[in-house]
């Protein structure tokens, strides 16, 4: 391994010395406008909060399966451990819990065990991804403690788009993308199709030998099970004056994940699959007042509901026809069983206005309510909460001098919770730029989140090495946090770099604690029998600090040279009454060094054909974590390559081939135990996609039905 990468590297540097010797050029991804840090339009150089930008191009050069693998791959500040549970996310030391997940602005729901289903989010439909790192609570407000991605999706204004893209790899992996895109005169619609499948796989056949009576080797459970969702959403926007747009949309998801069963009861039986059913609901519009000034409208409902889909006849509690609770209820194949249906309801009006001596002021109003309906799980089988906010935030720009100026962001927001009363969370960003080249950034901001109805009252059993009681708490008082950040950043003929140092205290986090038995309801631990008892308790004190290092250098036209690199460290105590004291305790999944890398060339092989070929690679030390052992660290590297035949004006066919992870690692850890990564091992994967765009836009001739591209517009 150490031979392989150090030709690798060797050739890295060969590269950058060969590309040095050309023109050298500015990057054009510092002219990239951004909204998230602020929520206000700024040029990426400009932007008042540090933000991190996944641009088109690294998409299109990456060419990743899903938002998790485009993450992991391309910045170093995140880390993924995908099982069926969801994605186990974590930012910069904070789970996924703590990272609010926004699409064009708006909060995606999808749970699954406390974790966000990326799943929902199409590959192919993003433009770029804005990432901003810390505590945003005052603009955004609950659930953005740790950070917040905003992924932008494509905007389709061709009078008609027909698209398809195809995409197949190792493990029975296929990737199903289709778009049709409609601009008729004041209306437009686009209307998107996505599935995905995978056959899973399975690292190891062992089961973890501390939890087995004997040394099980020939296990049926798999490192990811196969799995398939689908997903059909519809957008139309409509604009009846000038400078006014209303828009409708909705979508249904479905996902189900298909679970072998093997021959040893305690650990690799299964009666049932998991099934997700998803809907969506939106509608809202956008008011230009002037060039500068605009009101919104967002309101949205969302469902997220998940089902045990039974494969063989299983006695469990359950409800009858009536409605009347049994226990040992039969249950048979092609049964289902709900186990959680989660209910949202938002509604946000904002506003963004200039105001003299160059002062932007924005502000808004919002209204949640949040609602859990779990027969099996939760006493009393429901849970609500609402939350009500106001916030402003005001942008002042002060120019010393034709090369230096400031930028101060402030901004304020009053929430009320129906359980937990009113809360102020301020924040406060200051931006210093020297010239052209260098640009100083500062950022203090508190962070305030109530626990979800889950936390508070959900109750969950997972049987494999043993039974797992997970247990709810209803005594959680709300967290909150203090965030500090300080950065600088440099641009210089192309290259740029940033250094950030960051700490984030948290207060009263909320996380899995394994507790005693005795400590639970005696009725459970009669009924389950736990090998281990987990609930969700509040830390006394929690603190994530650490550096983030990003390189980006544009050699010329055709290289493009970067990499990542974050160091964190936490620390983290609990209140033992058992013995008066307090003890540490570890923020699963945290791991001190991350780092990502890569290397891309694309060149115009001719008018008809582009080609683009990288080189990435991604690092991890080892991931702690409470129990089941810690998770080994990993190197991980991957070629990519993209073919573009652009026929005509109106014609791109798109071709992707790449490797991942070339060297073959595999984390063969026992099943029970906590993996440094899924992968597994060397993959292949192929993409194509063939794209037909007619005009801007599209209007009805006098006297013919089909469509007609408006005249004086190119194709």
């Amino acid at each position: 391994m150490n031979r392989r990468l150090t030709v690798v590297l060797l050739a890295f540097c060969a590269v950058m010395a060969v590309g040095a010797q050309s023109d050298i050029w500015r990057s054009d991804s510092l002219q990239e406008v951004v909204v998230t840090g602020t929520g206000t339009q700024h040029l990426l150089k400009n932007a008042p909060v540090q933000t991190e930008v996944i641009t088109s191009k690294m998409l299109r050069n990456y060419g990743g399966q899903s938002l998790q693998d485009i993450l992991a791959g391309l910045t170093a500040s995140f880390s993924f451990n995908e099982d069926d549970m969801g994605s186990q996310m974590q930012l910069n030391g904070l789970g996924n819990d703590y990272i609010l997940v926004l699409i064009d602005g708006k909060r995606i729901h999808g749970d699954v065990g406390g974790q966000n289903d990326l799943s929902l989010i199409d590959p192919q439909n993003i433009e770029k991804i804005e990432i901003v790192k810390g505590a945003s609570s005052a603009l955004y407000g609950s659930d953005a403690i740790a950070g917040v991605i905003n992924v932008i999706t494509k905007k389709h204004d061709e009078g008609l788009l027909v698209e398809n893209s195809t995409r197949g790899g190792s493990y029975g992996d296929l990737r199903q993308h289709n778009g049709l895109g409609i601009a008729v005169g004041k209306v437009k619609s686009y209307t998107n199709f996505q599935l995905q499948h995978s056959d899973g796989w399975q690292n190891t056949a062992t089961e973890d030998p501390s939890q087995t009576e004997f040394l099980i080797t020939d296990s049926r459970n798999k490192t990811v099970n196969r799995h398939t969702n689908w997903q059909v959403s519809e957008r139309l926007t409509y604009e009846p004056i000038k400078n006014l747009e209303l828009y409708a949309e909705g979508s249904t998801y479905w996902k189900r994940i298909y679970r072998p069963s093997g021959k040893y009861a305690a650990v690799d039986v299964k009666t049932y699959d998991m099934e997700y059913k998803n809907q969506s609901l939106a509608a809202g519009g956008k008011w230009k007042l002037n060039k500068t000034d605009q009101v919104t409208l967002d309101v949205n409902w969302d469902r997220h509901a998940y089902y045990y889909y039974f494969t063989a006849i299983t006695l469990t509690d359950g409800y009858d026809p009536y409605g009347n609770f049994t226990p040992y209820y039969p249950y048979f194949p092609d049964d289902e069983e709900l186990q959680s249906d989660q209910r949202r309801t938002m509604a946000h009006l904002k506003g963004i206005f200039s105001l003299p001596y160059n002062n932007q002021l924005s502000g808004g109003l919002e209204w949640r309510y949040d609602y859990l309906e779990a027969p099996m799980r939760v006493d009393g089988g429901v849970a609500r909460d609402n939350t009500e906010a106001a916030y402003v935030q005001d942008e002042f720009r002060y120019t010393f001098s034709p090369k230096v100026a400031a930028n101060i962001t402030a901004g304020l927001r009053l929430n009320h919770n129906g359980q937990f009363g009113n809360r102020l969370t301020p924040k406060i960003s200051g931006m210093l730029s020297l010239g052209s080249d260098i640009r100083l950034r500062a950022t203090w901001s508190q962070g305030f989140k109530t626990p979800t109805p889950k936390e508070q009252s959900y109750r969950y059993v997972r049987y494999m090495n043993g039974t797992y009681l997970y247990l709810g708490n209803e005594n959680l008082p709300p967290q909150t946090s203090n965030y500090y950040s300080v950065s600088g950043e440099w641009n210089w003929q192309g290259l740029n770099v940033t250094v950030t140092g960051y700490l984030n205290n948290v207060d009263n986090m909320i996380t899995l604690v394994t507790i005693p038995n005795s400590q639970a309801p005696a009725e459970y631990i009669v009924k389950y029998d736990p090998i281990k008892t987990r609930q969700y308790q509040n830390l006394e004190s929690a603190e994530t600090k650490g550096i983030d290092l990003s390189v980006r250098y544009r050699l010329n036209r055709e290289w493009m040279l970067g990499g990542s690199y974050s160091y964190l460290d936490t620390d983290a105590k609990k209140y033992d009454t058992n013995h008066d004291r307090l003890v540490d305790v570890t923020i699963d999944g945290m791991a001190h060094h991350k780092g990502s890398w890569f290397a891309t060339w694309n060149h115009d092989i001719s008018k008809s054909y582009h080609l683009g070929v990288g080189l990435y690679g991604r690092m991890s030390s080892k991931r702690y974590y409470q129990i089941n052992g810690d998770g080994k660290g990993y190197q991980i590297w991957r070629i990519a390559t993209n073919h573009e035949f652009p026929v005509s004006k109106k014609w791109l066919f798109r071709l992707e081939a790449g490797i991942d992870n070339i060297f073959d690692y595999v984390d063969d850890t026992p099943h029970g135990l906590h993996l440094g990564t899924t992968t597994p091992g060397r993959t292949v994967y192929g993409t194509l996609t063939v794209r037909f765009s007619q005009g801007k836009k599209l209007r009805f001739t006098n006297n013919k039905s089909n469509f007609k591209s408006n005249e004086n517009e190119t194709d």
